[in-house]
């Protein structure tokens, strides 16, 4: 044991390992250690430290921090901590909650070292914090695209389910490297955002360790981080210490040279500690009772993530550690945008109960380095707290979990939905009419990583999950879904030529509608999880993008693409304010709703629906006129005839298997019907 020099200042530093000036500062914060120690290793095998480096209180200690400054100690060095404090083991190992890289000898799905039924406490089992020295990397002149929120298209995708399955032809399968491979076909496919799920550090063997009747499966997913500030070491294509830190940035550089913005998946409503008998990574070791909310009066943690804890997000200490979290990953990383996890358990207090101005959010808001990042929150929490709508965030988006229920219900045939559907398509103004962004402050989306996917929503009508080996009892009961007449596959060709348009129109709705559009990847070829709708743990052919699908699907992804490409040519699909159905300075109407028969819309029990956009410049903002945009809607089941506003029409984007006839009425008026269920744009012009 080597007693750790003393440092020349002990100035205020951030927590974690800095590099500077030919050393490392290594700061820890841990307010009720007695005695703490610095361990660096050889290699992240390693059993036992190659160093070990003792802090004294009296010289290393400021206020809760811990510091000490290693002369020679570098990028690439592997270290650990060991603290000393009431009820605590100090022969057990602690991980650097602020570690930039997190260093293990084990490949994807490798168990290497590790013992079922046991957590690693220390060894070579126990993961290794790597030391990053930020300012080796060459940007090379990275500029993020910064893509307007009106213009955006967002792609929802796990990174390595992307490109796991072989027929992807990957170098190195599930990895950074194998993800930008696919980047041309992402750029061809029109989208503007790619939202990672999460990629932070976590452990994907921990259901092999719990050596439960899950053992067999992996977590696939990642929402149970170990590490906030390292991106997962498994998912570099290298087996150096600290690879996956370039590699990312290798990742998002290539993105960004496609003009293509990088969203991230972040936890921060629970970490992979779990409950009182979940492992121990850091904050469990440091002051579970600072990190952590507990039931008042109580030593149970609260649980409102249903993964066994809940991250005190509101505690100063926490709420900093957070934001200094979400500077790096935009500092160091060139990240664009964050989706927060069941970002209504961050709004509680120490109490648990829902906070009307959360600090964490005011910290979040005063970040000059987050004031361009898109920031979305998934507005509700495992706990009850349901906040779409009503994220106390202002300038935050939401996912709109309302719009993926009523516009499923709608195409599925629930009664009367008119009203509702109009009001989702226009952008939701029942939900955001006070907020800053207006419509922009919804994410649309019908489908995304939880829950079924585009082809399963019209495939099942109740979850199939049990290779999850959870006994059914896993995943959302509430799906709105609609197997079209039978569950699963079929080789009726009715049934499935009806399931395919069923998918059109979902993924239509979403992408003419107000706000901004999120599809999930795999979604534009129909990828099926056979009916699995909580597909967390399958690393494997029920996740895996099957590329063969999408070549055998080819003219469904080329329908979508072009379903974009209208988007981005109708201003009027992407309006920064309301549709009022009124005119401005002279202008047309914004929007004109009407029914099959052109009269004002039956919404208490009607089932079709005609509206018209005016691409008029006073009415979009766009510097140009363009064409006005005609959108003809039937849910019903059988054939609607449509009477059409005056004017020539020519068919854009349509979901039946035929393009709409247009024919001109004795009194010059054209009309055309839509098989049901179905809709059709049609375009203004000669």
């Amino acid at each position: 044991m080597m007693a750790g020099p003393a440092p020349s200042a002990m100035a205020c530093r951030r927590c974690g390992a800095t590099v500077e000036d030919g050393a490392t500062v290594f700061v820890l914060r841990c307010a009720r250690a007695r005695r703490v120690w610095l361990m660096l290793f050889d290699a992240p095998d390693a059993e036992d430290p190659a160093g070990e480096f003792a802090l004294s209180p009296a010289v290393h200690r400021q206020g809760d921090l811990w510091q000490l400054r290693l002369p020679g100690v570098g990028h690439g060095a592997l270290y650990a901590w060991r603290i000393e404090a009431p009820d605590w083991d100090m022969r057990r190992w602690v991980l650097d909650p602020y570690a930039s890289a997190i260093a293990t000898s084990r490949r994807w799905g490798d168990t290497h070292g590790l013992t079922p039924g046991r957590w690693p406490e220390r060894g070579a089992a126990f993961p290794k914090c790597v030391v990053v020295d930020d300012s080796r990397y060459d940007w090379r002149g990275d500029r993020p695209p910064r893509t307007p929120l009106a213009d955006t298209v967002v792609y929802e995708v796990h990174l390595r389910s992307f490109t796991a399955h072989p027929t992807a032809r990957a170098a190195a399968p599930g990895t950074y490297a194998a993800f930008a491979e696919r980047i041309p076909y992402l750029r061809d496919l029109g989208i503007t955002a790619v939202e990672l799920l999460p990629i932070h550090e976590f452990d994907e063997m921990e259901l092999w360790i719990e050596h439960g009747p899950r053992r067999h499966l992996r977590n696939l997913w990642g929402y149970s981080p170990i590490a906030w500030f390292a991106p997962n070491s498994r998912y570099a294509a290298r087996p150096a210490p600290g690879a996956a830190v370039d590699e990312f940035r290798d990742l998002v550089r290539a993105l960004h040279e496609a003009g293509l913005e990088v969203w991230l998946d972040v936890v921060f409503n629970h970490t992979a500690e779990g409950g009182a008998g979940g492992p121990i990574w850091s904050f469990k070791a440091l002051d579970r009772h600072l990190y952590y909310i507990f039931k008042p009066g109580t030593d149970e943690y609260a649980d409102f993530t249903g993964c066994g804890n809940t991250v005190n997000a509101n505690e100063p200490v926490v709420a900093e550690m957070i934001v200094d979290c979400l500077r790096r990953w935009v500092r160091e990383f060139h990240v664009d945008g964050f989706r927060f996890d069941l970002a209504a358990a961050l709004t509680r207090g120490p109490d648990g109960r829902p906070l009307e101005d959360p600090p964490l959010l005011a910290r979040i808001a005063a970040e000059p380095d987050l004031r361009e990042i898109k920031l979305v929150a998934e507005p509700w929490d495992v706990g009850g707290l349901y906040q779409v709508g009503a994220f106390p965030g202002r300038d935050w988006l939401e996912w709109n979990g309302r719009f993926r229920d009523d516009v499923r219900r709608f195409w599925r045939g629930d009664p009367g939905l008119l009203g509702v559907f109009a009001t989702r398509v226009a952008g939701n103004s029942d939900l955001y009419r006070h907020r800053p962004r207006g419509p922009l402050t919804s994410i649309n989306y019908v489908t995304c990583h939880d829950g079924f996917t585009l082809a399963d929503v019209v495939r099942y009508s109740r979850p199939h999950n049990e290779a999850n080996a959870e006994g059914g009892r896993d995943g959302e009961h509430h799906n709105h879904s609609f197997n079209c007449g039978v569950e699963g596959p079929t080789d009726n060709p009715h049934i499935e030529a009806l399931r395919w348009r069923q998918q059109k129109n979902l993924i239509a709705t979403t992408l003419l509608a107000q706000g901004v559009p999120m599809i999930l990847g795999g979604d534009e070829f129909g990828r099926t999880q056979r009916g699995n709708n909580n597909a967390y743990a399958q690393d494997n052919e029920i996740s895996w993008f099957d590329w063969t699908l999408a070549e055998r699907h080819a003219p469904f992804r080329e329908w979508v693409r072009a379903l974009i490409a209208l988007r981005r040519r109708h201003r009027s699909l992407r309006r920064e304010r309301f549709l009022t159905g009124a005119g401005r300075d002279g202008s047309p109407p914004d929007v004109v709703w009407f029914g099959p028969d052109g009269d004002p819309p039956d919404w208490s029990h009607g089932r079709a629906l005609g509206y018209l956009l005016s691409g008029d410049p006073r009415c979009t903002g766009a510097p140009d006129p363009e064409p006005d945009l005609l959108v003809l809607v039937n849910g019903n089941r059988q054939p609607v005839e449509f009477r059409l506003p005056p004017g020539d029409w020519r068919a854009a984007i349509w979901t039946s298997e035929t393009t709409p006839t247009l024919v001109v009425q004795a009194d010059g008026r054209r009309r055309v019907t839509l098989e049901g269920p179905s809709l059709a744009t049609f375009e203004a012009g000669p």
